[in-house]
């Protein structure tokens, strides 16, 4: 006989206080839920709990569920955040992006060669440049210009909330999402970087490299914290610079590594358990 399991992920954020963990582990193993994963982290009196449960289907009732975790989040005064889904179904992925096409198309490209076993669900931008690359992949659009940081990531909430989106996978997204946002999708966004990290973190990073005269650049995919390029590291690729190669020579070439290490990495995100400990991913 065959038993179908059934998974949600439950994400729990408010002020730090006393108990919480216990009251909603004994409410999920009273509606007869198996704990799968637990993750917490306190941080400035701030606390955040990511939870992963599993029930066999014949004994999930999901409404009960729903509200009864609904009702225990508002008496604890924290926010929640609840996903079901089936086993075994494709994670949901949503892409972000700003004007550089190179990472986009490479997850896109993986996707379709199967390479990638998930599905993009929305692109999700600051600007128009890319919207017709949306087009042509068939998924909508939704264009949001980051002019008031606060607003547009309420608006990106709630977009993600409505697409029931898994993980963020920013593309050469090139604006920083606050503290509040990266909380609530703590180790689910993956972000590339044009830099073999700690080095040459923030902007122009291959123009810093160059200019430091380096013989060997790289990239960096790494799950995104509050501290700006910080978070921690999932791969990297690297090259040997030739003599007396361009700026423009190896920024092409490491928009090629780019694409290449942000697949790797939502590969091996998708395929491993990847945890974070004392800002090291173990599981590669």
């Amino acid at each position: 006989m065959t038993f179908v399991k059934i998974y949600a992920t439950a994400t729990l954020i408010g002020r730090d206080k006393s108990g919480v963990i216990a009251a909603v582990t004994q409410f999920l193993f009273q509606n007869k839920a198996n704990i799968e994963a637990l993750e917490e982290q306190v941080a400035r009196g701030q606390f955040s709990m990511t939870l992963q449960a599993s029930w066999l289907a014949k004994d999930l009732e999901q409404d009960k569920v729903e509200e009864g975790l609904q009702a225990l989040a508002k008496r604890l005064k924290m926010e929640l955040k609840l996903h079901f889904a089936p086993a075994h179904t494709r994670q949901r992925m949503a892409l972000m992006v700003t004007k550089e096409a190179h990472a986009l198309e490479a997850i896109l490209h993986a996707v379709r060669k199967k390479q990638i076993k998930a599905e993009p669900v929305v692109i999700i931008s600051n600007r128009q440049d890319l919207a017709s690359l949306a087009r042509q992949a068939g998924l909508p659009f939704v264009y949001l210009p980051f002019v008031d940081r606060h607003e547009a990531e309420k608006k990106l909430l709630a977009v993600l909330e409505e697409h029931r989106i898994d993980f963020i996978v920013l593309a050469r997204f090139m604006k920083i999402l606050s503290p509040n946002f990266v909380w609530r999708w703590k180790n689910k966004i993956l972000n590339i970087h044009p830099s073999l990290l700690p080095a040459f973190a923030g902007a122009s990073a291959y123009r810093q490299a160059y200019e430091k005269g380096v013989k060997i650049v790289g990239v960096t995919a790494h799950f995104v914290t509050p501290d700006l390029d910080q978070g921690p590291i999932i791969c990297q690729e690297s090259f040997k610079v030739r003599p007396k190669e361009t700026l423009a020579d190896i920024v092409k070439r490491g928009q090629a590594c780019e694409g290449k290490c942000l697949v790797h990495a939502v590969r091996l995100y998708l395929k491993n358990r990847l945890d974070v400990h004392w800002g090291r991913v173990y599981g590669v």
